[in-house]
């Protein structure tokens, strides 16, 4: 029976490469000369810190780095933003937390989306992923389709596919 599995995951090496060039664009900028700004990955806690001069140059640094992750595949739905706060000596920061994985309450709205189109096809909610299983594969495209036209506020992708 053909399957696929509805993941929402993010390619960190790839995050990683984004904010690298983040780095480099800042240093190159005028209108960040004499500016102290740093950009700050932690894969573990899945998150970056942007410190910069003012709130403006902050978000000019989110906005760069939105433009480079969507250059190297990467989602920016996946970016959770806190509001940007002031920091010590006239500078601002802002946190960004990566979101991956698919939530319970999510999960639950993909499977009643599925069971409420009456296709021969079952969907199972597993951990952080979304499984379905049909007969037919050309349904499992047509859910796979209706998955990418809604909007759950996360990058969706799907692997596994087995016909």
């Amino acid at each position: 029976m053909p399957s696929v599995d509805v993941v929402s995951q993010v390619d960190m090496q790839a995050l990683d490469n984004a904010i690298n060039n983040v780095k480099r664009e800042v240093i190159t900028r005028y209108d960040f000369k004499n500016v102290k700004t740093e950009i700050t990955f932690d894969r573990k806690a899945k998150s970056i810190h942007i410190l910069s001069g003012d709130d403006m140059k902050v978000k000019a640094v989110m906005d760069m780095l939105i433009v480079q992750s969507a250059r190297f595949k990467v989602d920016p739905k996946c970016f959770d933003r806190r509001e940007i706060e002031e920091a010590s000596h006239d500078t601002a920061r802002v946190d960004v937390f990566i979101k991956e994985g698919i939530s319970k309450e999510i999960g639950q709205k993909m499977v009643k989306l599925v069971k409420g189109l009456k296709l021969k096809v079952q969907p199972a909610l597993m951990d952080d992923q979304v499984r379905l299983t049909g007969k037919n594969i050309d349904d499992l495209q047509e859910i796979m389709q209706l998955f990418r036209e809604q909007d759950y506020g996360i990058p969706l992708q799907f692997t596994n596919m087995k016909s």
